[in-house]
């Protein structure tokens, strides 16, 4: 009992604590001026370092100067238009937008959870988790609940599928089946990073991509063993107290109707694809006739939008939602609703970035790290296990995945490598530690609604409640994360096309 009072207040003082601080935008305002002072400082002191392969000097810029100033001013609108991730997200979300406002997404979820055998139910309800990543909150919003109506409709304790689901969402935050708005998102931050080290450096969307779906299953099977092994027995049998079973809604003729005509255009996509690839003279081959320089993967962006977009178009006019083109525009433009947040902190975040480029702070910090780092003669896995740990404990107090990534990686990216290490490789060891620990982050944007769920079975819900739930998933997802990781690069295998683990610091001249 103590300890569980112990366990309690830590939670609230962590809860607290990320409560009281400034919203994310405002953070990266602070750290923007932060940059700038500490430029004047380290600037007029003469820091400097030198780059360990090329030898070049790099010393530490005073910002707050009459240049500095003109630079500040005059580059503000550019350095928010021309930051990486911005565009590359606008346009994916463009087609996501239109897929989840015609119903498309919320009614494959239901058709998959709905559809599964009893015995393998707990593992679709985890993978649906997983894959409703793709578009923004529908996984909290519709797949939670939903998972909670389905135990109970089946006589099973209804606040275990809501974990199932739960920590699909939101512990499988970085795995996927497909790409989403996070893999552009984070590519972006991660190049914008690199180009610290390596202005010619390119991170594709695919980055982590064959390293995501390996993980989807790993944290699928993860949690289905957490949720019937450990949280099952831990509940205990349930019991209705007067609460009746909700209904759970079919798919009617017309949701049917919609996804055969998805189908079908799915299905001719594919295709159209086998037949630009499998020729030596494809079309949708690369200028070098290879795979990896294809305009489908270096336009993967574009490939998502237009995908999304027409099968979410396909599915409105099936179901009637979309009668015409006003509709359709209608639906992307309530997408870009939920962008005004990200907009707003991206313009703080562009600054940030851009004066810690212009100071020179950024890699001179990557520069010192990197060789403190070497001096501890730490092995590879040491070293990604510390940054799983340390991306981890940043959830817990910050909980926005871009936010943080564009924070750390431009300390962390050139930081691995002149370690000799890939951004790939640092962007995939930071998704791990942001993921494994959302499930018990008070400031995860929708721990509160998820407690709300809770409580809906249990009166006495908190935030305690949750967190106990959550957390053998958190230990092993992160157990069992890094395993696959190890293995993954002991055995060599690429990240994602054309993403190695290592980076030839070796200059080109």
């Amino acid at each position: 009992m103590g300890k569980k009072r112990y366990i309690n207040t830590f939670l609230k003082v962590v809860e607290k604590g990320g409560n009281a601080l400034p919203h994310p935008a405002t953070l990266f305002g602070i750290f923007a001026l932060i940059i700038l002072v500490l430029s004047a400082i380290f600037g007029t002191i003469g820091i400097s370092a030198d780059h360990p392969i090329t030898g070049e000097t790099f010393k530490a810029i005073n910002l707050l100067t009459k240049e500095g100033l003109y630079d500040i001013l005059t580059k503000m609108v550019d350095n928010f238009t021309s930051f990486a991730p911005l565009g590359i997200v606008i346009v994916a979300m463009l087609g996501i937008g239109i897929a989840e406002n015609s119903g498309l997404i919320s009614v494959i979820i239901r058709a998959l959870v709905l559809n599964s055998p009893e015995r393998i139910l707990t593992f679709i309800i985890v993978i649906a988790g997983i894959v409703s990543n793709l578009a923004s909150s529908v996984g909290y919003v519709l797949l939670v609940p939903l998972a909670g109506t389905i135990f109970l409709a089946i006589g099973r304790h209804p606040i275990a599928g809501m974990a199932a689901a739960f920590a699909g969402v939101s512990g499988g935050f970085s795995a996927n089946l497909v790409l989403g708005t996070i893999d552009p998102l984070l590519a972006g931050l991660s190049e914008e990073a690199a180009h610290l080290v390596d202005k010619s450096y390119h991170v594709n969307p695919t980055a982590n991509y064959y390293f995501m779906v390996a993980s989807t299953f790993v944290i699928a099977t993860i949690g289905t063993w957490v949720t019937e092994k450990i949280v099952v027995p831990s509940l205990g049998e349930y019991k209705t107290d007067g609460i009746k079973q909700e209904k759970i809604e079919k798919l009617s003729p017309n949701e049917k109707k919609g996804l055969k005509r998805v189908s079908y255009f799915f299905l001719g996509f594919l295709i159209i694809l086998l037949i630009g690839f499998i020729p030596d003279n494809g079309l949708l081959r690369g200028p070098d006739g290879t795979f990896l320089q294809s305009p489908v993967l270096k336009g993967v962006v574009a490939i998502l939008f237009l995908v999304a977009g027409i099968m979410g178009i396909v599915y409105g006019i099936a179901i009637k939602k979309y009668k015409n083109d006003t509709d359709v525009m209608k639906g992307m433009a309530e997408s870009m609703k939920s962008l005004a947040a990200y907009l707003v902190l991206v313009f703080f975040a562009a600054q940030f970035v851009e004066y810690f480029n212009w100071s020179n702070l950024g890699i001179i910090l990557a520069i010192n790290g990197a060789s403190f780092i070497k001096s501890l003669e730490l092995s590879l896995i040491p070293l990604i296990i510390l940054f799983v740990i340390f991306s981890g404990s940043i959830n817990l107090i910050m909980g926005s995945a871009s936010a943080k990534w564009a924070l750390l990686a431009p300390i962390f990216v050139p930081m691995f490598m002149f370690l000799g290490y890939s951004p790939e490789l640092t962007q995939v060891v930071y998704r791990i530690g942001d993921s494994v620990t959302n499930i018990i982050s008070p400031m995860m944007s929708f721990f509160a609604l998820i407690i709300v769920y809770f409580e809906k079975y249990d009166k006495n819900a908190g935030i305690g409640t949750l967190v106990a739930t959550m957390l053998p998933y958190s230990i092993l997802f992160f157990i069992g994360w890094v395993i696959l990781l190890v293995v993954w690069l002991y055995l060599g295998i690429p990240l994602g096309p054309g993403a190695g683990i290592y980076y030839d610091a070796t200059p080109s001249y």
